[in-house]
């Protein structure tokens, strides 16, 4: 599986330039709101030097690590739903995003406009919330007239739904944005009916968020406390990610931006598994928990549904014995079954 990440914030607040520094690709960083019209979609590679390991070990001619692709979309504005700035549509976007990444600028600079002045990191993110909220409930508006005509027509099943999309409705309608996250499973009884309709009609409000502290080298404001929270100084970010290998080390540097990577999969309780031989090193993302039969789906359907059995040993193990024969002979390889449950590090061999 491949992760989708989208970015979303105000304008100038350093979601173009990160997303600059992530995929190393050029985009408008303007300073002016409005810079990004289109949206820039890019993927990244996971950083992972388990996988490089491997590869060494291997003298594999080929090396996939996993990815994440990243969505940049046009800033929002206080009054997006209702046209102000350059509206909400860019929202449509991040729709089958599997989460947000909120950016939020957390340092004073009177060189870099601010849309409202001044910045304000929880003021800020609450506006953001409260338009992804008004995009959800214009979503939802329209799917409670679609089950109301359903249940009208006599479709048992539409009762229910209904019940669920107005229970959503009336989430929606709560004071939008006041929150970190909006309420959902934990929540209500009803929670998993919630996620449901929520994941069913793409509602960016009920998606796992990340917040990102935009720091910088003074004037940093003080940050609220957020669940999934980083700080990056995403301007140095840009400057590193410019560098080659060899500068970086020479100045003793290290990208922070791994951080935003490891929080996305604990976000999305992902873990990664490894395949290795001499054509191919591979990186597999699968989620946490996921059986050796699941984790066979991540390669192929085949993999899954003809499955017999797995030769696993964890990438430590087949490193310290020096190749997968070795490990073999020294009886570090188990063999399992369908029902085990794969670590994150594991490198699988599958027998089907």
């Amino acid at each position: 599986m491949s992760l989708k990440i989208g970015i979303v914030g105000l304008p100038n607040v350093g979601k173009s330039t990160l997303f600059q520094a992530l995929t190393k690709k050029q985009v408008d960083t303007s300073n002016y709101p409005f810079a990004t019209i289109d949206p820039n979609v890019g993927v990244v590679s996971v950083p992972d030097e388990r996988l490089d390991k491997l590869a060494l070990l291997s003298k594999s001619k080929k090396v996939v690590p996993a990815i994440i692709e990243f969505v940049d979309i046009a800033g929002l504005v206080k009054g997006a739903a209702s046209g102000e700035g350059l509206g909400n549509k860019f929202l449509t976007h991040i729709r089958e995003v599997d989460a947000v990444c909120h950016i939020i600028r957390a340092f004073e600079n009177e060189n870099i406009v601010h849309v409202s002045g001044k910045p304000n990191p929880l003021s800020d993110l609450e506006t953001i919330k409260t338009e992804l909220a008004l995009k959800d409930l214009e979503t939802i508006t329209k799917a409670k007239g679609k089950a109301s005509g359903e249940v009208r027509s006599g479709k048992k099943e539409a009762i229910e739904i209904l019940k669920n999309i107005e229970l959503v409705e009336k989430i929606l309608s709560a004071a939008p944005g006041k929150k970190s996250d909006f309420p959902g499973k934990s929540d209500f009884e009803e929670g998993a009916s919630i996620q449901k309709i929520a994941d069913q009609y793409q509602l960016l409000s009920f998606k796992p968020s990340l917040h990102v502290f935009n720091t910088s080298s003074k004037n940093n404001l003080a940050l609220p406390n957020l669940p999934n929270a980083i700080t990056l100084d995403i301007g140095q970010e840009n400057d590193v990610s410019a560098m080659s290998d060899e500068e970086r080390k020479e100045l003793g540097i290290e990208s922070q931006l791994p951080k935003l990577v490891r929080a996305a999969y604990e976000l999305l309780d992902l873990m990664t598994f490894f395949t290795t031989g001499e054509d191919e090193s591979r990186a597999w993302t699968i989620p946490m928990g996921s059986t050796a039969k699941r984790a066979g789906r991540a390669i192929h359907t085949d993999f899954e549904d003809k499955f017999i059995r797995a030769d696993i040993i964890f990438w430590k193990k087949l490193l310290e014995s020096g190749s997968w024969s070795k490990a073999r002979d020294l009886g570090q390889l188990r063999s399992e079954g369908k029902e085990y449950v794969v670590q994150d590090g594991d490198v699988i061999e599958f027998k089907i």
